[in-house]
């Protein structure tokens, strides 16, 4: 190649370099689109920022807002955000309260259905030993005399060796329909607890061959409807057997929703305290009921027990409930009231019981990111938790084995009132504790004489 060919290449190619970049510089380049501004709150207990977006111009969404200048015509006051009076879990202007009652979601509505009865499984306020029940949920365990501590303990001792000790059997059921869900390898360890609960469920239900046609099973307090997802698969070749759950809130993401045949699953939005389970039009083309739920907390079992047995005009076959978080059981609510009044146990100690089943679970007194940390760094005990042990009266393993005897004489209490009203029903472990700590069922079954 010649001097003049060489210096006529090495133009061109500079030419097409400058032509490209401002090509380049010309091509638009695509924006990143502007993030939405949040909330600048920081809450507390989730120990992060506020996540609702804010206007224009503001740094606060409504329920963070600080006060702000006074306008004309009004009073310092108007500014103030109260609680709503419908729902204390909200707050609102002062100013625009009364136009807030009339579009508030938790106004009540005016036509409620017939299944719809307010406070109809409430239970029945009762004396509190001279207190109002609020003065009782304040009394905290550190604060009881050493006499009145050791007195309950002894009495939840005496109580549990009596009742509960060897009556407790273990139940191995699995169901086949969940072995290729267990199978998959994507799924947590969270999400794998869940699961290995759902088949040892569905494995009672179908050893108590409640699996039939012309059945309706009732889930209270249904939450996301995993269990009813997989429950309606089993139904899919019976005749008019359904799912229908019953659960006070509106969920995102509910597992029923992918349930394509809409005949097999109905959702009713409702608070158990105020349903009449004989009223509900789902039941009416039934021949059999079942009462089933997974993790049905505290006081919600007491109100759908009695749901069950104040129904006047169906009678259900058998009732399966996975129990949990007895500390928020009340003694209003609780329908086991006469075994405890039968052996001296006063609504004040039966306060005390439902503060001292959380030892169960939580016996170390540690934060779960402490206890986490802990398993983390693979250290056998921090020295704080030597020094919370030695202000305490009892060892942290006795505190877990006073904690489970509480959970289970609370439920013995639920086994006598429902054998009351002519069930057979008793207390099984129907999966193991290092899967949930809440591994107890309550199983009862109608007895065939009082169903005839």
């Amino acid at each position: 190649m010649s001097e003049i060919e060489q210096v006529a290449k090495k133009l061109k190619m500079t030419a097409d370099a400058d032509n490209a970049a401002e090509e380049q510089q010309q091509t638009p380049v695509a924006e990143e689109p502007a993030r939405e501004k949040t909330c600048q709150h920081w809450v507390k207990r989730k120990k992060r920022f506020c996540k609702m977006t804010v206007a224009k111009g503001k740094d606060y969404c409504g329920e963070h807002a600080p006060a702000v200048n006074v306008g004309e015509g009004q009073s310092p006051e108007d500014q103030d955000r109260i609680p709503c009076p419908l729902d204390g879990k909200h707050t609102v202007y002062k100013k625009n309260l009364q136009k807030h009652l009339k579009i508030c979601n938790a106004k009540p509505k005016e036509d409620l259905p017939d299944y719809i009865k307010k406070n109809i499984n409430a239970g029945h306020a009762e004396d509190y030993d001279g207190n109002t029940n609020e003065e009782l949920k304040a009394i905290k365990l550190v604060d009881l005399e050493d006499a009145e501590f050791y007195q309950v303990i002894d009495k939840v001792k005496e109580l549990y060796g009596k009742y509960v000790e060897g009556n407790i059997q273990t139940l191995n059921c699995n169901h086949k329909c969940m072995d290729e869900e267990l199978a998959n390898e994507e799924y947590g360890k969270e999400s794998r607890k869940h699961l290995v609960q759902a088949s040892a469920l569905l494995g009672i239900l179908e050893n108590e061959r409640t699996i039939q046609n012309f059945t309706s099973f009732v889930e209270f307090g249904a939450g996301k409807g995993q269990l009813a997802f997989y429950l309606s698969k089993l139904l899919e070749n019976m005749k008019s057997s359904q799912v229908v759950l019953v659960d006070r809130m509106s969920l995102r993401h509910k597992k029923d929703n992918k349930i394509e045949d809409r005949s097999l699953v109905q959702r009713i939005r409702a608070d158990i305290v105020d349903l009449c389970l004989d009223k509900l039009p789902a039941l009416n083309t039934s021949q059999h009921c079942v009462a089933v739920s997974k993790h049905l907390c505290g006081g919600a079992t007491d109100l759908t027990l009695r749901c069950i047995t104040q129904a006047s005009e169906r009678l259900t076959d058998v009732i399966m409930i996975a129990v949990c978080c007895h500390h928020r059981c009340d003694w209003p609510t609780y329908v086991g009231k006469e075994f405890f009044k039968r052996h001296g146990v006063t609504p004040r100690q039966f306060l005390i019981i439902t503060k001292m089943v959380s030892w169960a679970i939580c016996g170390t007194g540690m934060s779960r990111e402490r206890r986490k940390a802990l398993e983390e760094q693979k250290s056998s005990e921090p020295d704080d938790s030597k020094d919370l042990q030695q202000n305490q009266r009892l060892t942290l393993a006795e505190r877990e084995t006073i904690g489970f005897m509480c959970k289970r004489i609370l439920d013995h209490g639920r086994l006598e009132y429902l054998r009351e009203h002519s069930y057979e029903a008793n207390l099984y472990y129907y999966v193991p504790k290092d899967v949930t700590l809440e591994n107890v069922v309550l199983l009862a079954r109608k007895n065939k004489s009082s169903s005839d």
